[in-house]
């Protein structure tokens, strides 16, 4: 799909990737992270696959590579499992390490290496990975899991640090990338969020996953 830039008139490249929230309620993201709602007070909590609301809320603030791999597999494969189904998956596969005090992950390579023997997608960790070389992924028809600072969500001017958070990249243009962020806001920030080069240099740590529809295996 394309889109006609607002600035320059040039053509956009912007794949039509269903989009998903980290949690099960897109539309109370906003009151989860703001903290006036508890996430274990999600009422489709039961729709991410947990067995509890407990359970739903631990994982809930820990899975937007998770939910960006479902938007993947749903604009490739037409269909995702439950975000906890992934995660399970991904903690066999060495992708998330449990322990004591949280978790460790999105850890990029097991990752990678689960998406493709899973899935049958095309996966590459890129621990190095310029801005400059996402307009051509995209326009390729690849998607990218992106390491940003959550902020971006209302483009902070000042993020503390970069990265922290995972988005997925979903069309480009000269002026802009355009992304899917799984903690972004209902009506502002969550579904083809179109943010300049130039400011998401400041949220950006340089590092991420590129994702292709690769052969197209049945899953096991």
């Amino acid at each position: 799909m394309t889109a006609r830039s607002p600035h320059h008139g040039t053509p956009a490249t912007v794949h039509p990737v269903p989009y998903h929230a980290q949690w099960a309620s897109p539309e109370l993201v906003e009151a989860i992270v703001g903290g006036t709602l508890e996430a274990a007070g999600d009422p489709l909590w039961r729709a991410y696959g947990a067995e509890s609301p407990e359970e739903y809320a631990w994982w809930s603030w820990r899975l937007c590579g998770v939910a960006c791999l479902r938007m993947a597999l749903e604009y490739w494969r037409g269909s995702a499992p439950t975000a906890m189904e992934l995660a399970r998956e991904c903690l066999a596969a060495g992708a998330y390490v449990r322990r004591e005090d949280g978790l460790d992950g999105l850890i990029y390579a097991p990752f990678a290496s689960y998406a493709e023997e899973r899935w049958g997608l095309k996966a590459v960790a890129r621990p190095h990975l310029p801005l400059t070389e996402l307009r051509r992924l995209i326009e390729a028809g690849q998607l990218a899991l992106l390491s940003v600072h959550p902020s971006i969500r209302e483009l902070a001017p000042a993020p503390e640090r970069r990265g922290g958070h995972l988005v997925l990249a979903v069309g480009a243009d000269e002026d802009a990338l355009v992304f899917h962020n799984p903690s972004g806001f209902k009506g502002r920030s969550q579904e083809f969020v179109s943010v300049g080069w130039s400011d998401l240099e400041r949220f950006y740590a340089g590092r991420g996953v590129v994702l292709g529809p690769g052969a197209g295996r049945p899953e096991r």
